[in-house]
């Protein structure tokens, strides 16, 4: 659990999308930064509504730019695809020096629709806090969904470096850890680390029989797991960052033909050799996990 700290410069913090992370963040606001606002916003009637009930903000917005006009930091939690529309709406009446984020997982598209977006009064830092499940909706969210899980800062040339500085902050005082790195090299890894894991738990359950894999065992479960992740997110997701994905894609299509090879001419050294080395870099991650308290 987070400790309440007071932050004298954050008043009011906003966030646009009132899913997982959206109500994630509002909750574990209020329950770690000591006087701070939170206000949510979502288009659709039945989720504000939803918010309401559930109590996860101090105030639901009828309204997005209303939603964003007292705010210090807003934060789009909506599908990636639909922050240029976003960015839009809010950059009229966001205030003075308001700072501008995402949680989305793709980053080079967000800055280039920012740019275009926001004048220099208003300032946009890409956030990608690497949390989360296979679940959705606010009613999933809780305040500890952030404990010491590794957020993603980007950054230009053009990036506000104070802006930078508070935004940091206020990740940490959810729990996050904090690295800082350019939209391109964000895309390019977590292409390989998140976006094609998806892609290749999607593709292992749709080749199994529908039948056979009703005898599946953990081993077929814990792979697949992300697969049951919201298809129309993903999906923006993979159209959102295709050059890395398809590059990743045939990395994985070339490591699974060495092992068919193996496999067809019976070479059982190399077949060892394959396995002994993906065995030794998954315990190497697994340690160094661990160390950076990353693993719950």
């Amino acid at each position: 659990m987070c400790k309440v700290l007071p932050v004298k410069w954050l008043r009011q913090i906003t966030v646009v999308g009132m899913g997982l992370l959206g109500s994630s963040i509002t909750i574990a606001a209020s329950r770690c930064l000591a006087g701070v606002r939170t206000v949510g916003y979502s288009h659709r009637q039945a989720t504000r509504d939803k918010a309401r009930a559930y109590g996860v903000a101090d105030v639901i917005c009828d309204d997005i730019a209303d939603s964003v006009k007292e705010a210090d930091i807003v934060i789009v939690a909506s599908p990636v695809r639909t922050f240029e529309v976003i960015f839009r709406q809010i950059a009229v009446s966001a205030g003075k020096g308001c700072i501008i984020t995402d949680v989305g997982s793709v980053k080079v598209l967000p800055h280039r629709w920012a740019e275009k977006s926001f004048g220099q009064d208003v300032h946009y830092v890409g956030s990608h806090p690497i949390a989360g499940s296979e679940k959705r909706g606010l009613e999933f969210g809780r305040d500890d969904l952030f404990a010491n899980a590794r957020c993603i800062l980007t950054r230009t040339e053009r990036t506000d470096s104070r802006s930078l500085g508070k935004l940091r902050r206020f990740w940490e005082k959810l729990g996050c850890c904090v690295a800082v790195m350019t939209p391109a090299e964000h895309d390019r890894i977590l292409g390989r680390v998140s976006h094609v894991p998806h892609v290749t738990a999607a593709a292992l359950v749709n080749a199994s029989d529908a039948q056979q894999i009703k005898y599946a065992g953990k081993g077929f479960m814990d792979t697949s797991r992300v697969a049951s992740g919201p298809a129309n997110v993903w999906t923006d997701i993979l159209l959102s960052n295709r050059s890395n994905i398809c590059r990743g894609i045939e990395g994985v299509r070339k490591e699974l033909g060495k092992l068919k090879d193996a496999i067809e001419s019976g070479d059982e050294k190399k077949i060892e050799k394959l396995l002994t080395k993906a065995a030794d870099k998954r315990e190497q991650l697994i340690k160094y996990k661990m160390k950076n308290k990353e693993l719950l």
